[in-house]
């Protein structure tokens, strides 16, 4: 009788884990990138994202709806705040070595491990951007023509995408 309790109890428990583990890989996976629309607009400052050249961001968070952002540094700069606390299931930015640059559509790449070109000569909608690639070789094909850093997601401080700057920061405008 023991026994059979046991038997019962693990595979309770068995079943427990393996539902568990379904259920988070089918959470993780519900996460695509959204394309951008005519009538997508920029959850900081209400842009339409379609007008505009330079690489694009979009987060997914566990609750609400994605927020899209007509820059990359716009993205950073609200990822990066301490004051963001909303659970953060996705963010996507655009891999500017396969889309265009005045019009990037789709392409859409994981933000966190793609690779980042700081300080180019590129323009995106708001001056001065961060290029973001899916390859390192590409974003260092990228700097040596348009100048630049290249540099990895977790090398980017709050301090390099302050938006308190606007056109003060930008000197080609």
């Amino acid at each position: 009788m023991m026994s059979n309790r046991v038997h019962l109890l693990l595979a309770v428990l068995l079943l427990a884990m393996v539902l568990t583990g379904c259920n988070r890989s089918t959470e993780s996976s519900a996460v695509v990138p959204l394309e951008i629309a005519a009538d997508t607009y920029c959850s900081l400052d209400g842009m339409t994202l379609a007008d505009y050249p330079g690489p694009k961001a979009q987060i997914h968070y566990a609750q609400g709806e994605p927020e899209f952002f007509c820059d990359t540094v716009e993205m950073f700069s609200l990822l990066l705040q301490p004051e963001q606390q909303r659970t953060v299931r996705a963010v996507y930015v655009n891999d500017m070595g396969s889309a265009d640059w005045e019009h990037p559509v789709g392409h859409w790449i994981d933000a966190r491990t793609a690779i980042y070109v700081l300080g180019s000569q590129r323009r995106g909608s708001m001056g001065p951007t961060i290029a973001s690639f899916a390859s390192a070789t590409a974003a260092d094909a990228f700097a040596r023509e348009h100048g630049g850093r290249v540099m990895q997601f977790n090398e980017i401080t709050l301090d390099m995408v302050a938006l308190d700057g606007g056109v003060i920061k930008d000197r080609g405008m």
